[in-house]
């Protein structure tokens, strides 16, 4: 595993927060921010980091109520704009202005706040499987397990627990790559049982009625322009269609790529040969950008 230093901050409502630092890159790169899933934390971001520490400084926040980062005490404060206030504060902590943004599905809703509000910080940008478009039956899954507690009794059930419910996401998975997912969305309670690592309550804003109704996002692929902007989608996605993906480098234009993976669904995990392969070409645009 990659070598990184534990750093905390507080959000601007009093919640101690934790992110991984990743050290390297000389001091004319941009760090990379990268910004997990609904459910992911920062460890989500260990095959990149593997990759790539050393050569860039990546930055990777639990998001409030995930891992080593406290819980809300409100629980309808887990939405969008509350975690770009968490991060925007993490950002001023460490005199940060200019960095490419590594959004996978909720970190890229982030991401496309981050656009809107402040493009001058985006010297890059990848959106992993999202889009300003999200297809009903991804977002139904996602209600579906979303805040549901799990306990297992060793890591290796837990990881045929995930096999169970996300064999359709990546088929091609064996035991080995299975554990280590496990071992990135769970851990060791006190009781000695392996349960998720993230506050349940997270799924509360999803439920509300209404919730599904939301700003239109399509706008913002216009602050993208002239940013390199990465967008991957995941061949057996059922959260970004193809169409929504087509039209998002469409909207962005010159500068903008579209990569998708095969035989995988939502999330792409960043360490799939096309996943490396694009995140290169990513990097390179901004580095001769």
């Amino acid at each position: 595993m990659s070598s990184y230093g534990d750093g905390y901050w507080w959000s601007p409502d009093g919640l101690r927060l934790h992110y991984r630092d990743y050290a390297g890159g000389d001091g004319g790169r941009p760090p990379l921010l990268c910004l997990p899933g609904l459910t992911r934390n920062a460890r989500d971001f260990e095959p990149l980091a593997a990759r790539l520490a050393g050569q860039w400084r990546l930055i990777c926040p639990d998001m409030r109520g995930r891992a080593e980062s406290a819980q809300a005490k409100d629980p309808m404060t887990y939405v969008p704009l509350t975690y770009l206030q968490d991060i925007s504060r993490l950002l001023a902590d460490l005199g940060i202005t200019r960095f490419v943004a590594i959004g996978t599905s909720l970190g890229g809703i982030i991401t496309m706040l981050i656009a809107a509000t402040h493009r001058e910080w985006l010297a890059g940008a990848l959106l992993n499987d999202v889009g300003p478009t999200l297809e009903e039956a991804g977002l139904a899954r996602i209600r579906t397990h979303v805040g549901i507690g799990q306990s297992h009794p060793s890591w290796v059930h837990a990881a045929r627990a995930l096999a169970e419910s996300n064999r359709d996401i990546y088929p091609g998975y064996g035991l080995d790559q299975w554990l280590a997912m496990a071992k990135r969305l769970y851990r060791l309670n006190s009781s000695g049982r392996i349960v998720l690592d993230y506050d349940m309550r997270i799924a509360e804003p999803l439920r509300v009625a209404g919730s599904e109704a939301s700003v239109d996002m399509w706008p913002v692929m216009q602050a993208f322009r002239g940013i390199p902007t990465l967008v991957l989608r995941g061949e057996r996605s059922d959260l970004l269609s193809a169409a929504t993906a087509a039209r998002m480098v469409e909207e962005i234009g010159p500068g903008a790529e579209c990569a998708v993976i095969s035989n995988v669904g939502h999330a792409p995990v960043l360490d799939e040969p096309e996943s490396v392969a694009a995140i290169d070409r990513l990097l390179e645009r901004v580095l001769n950008g």
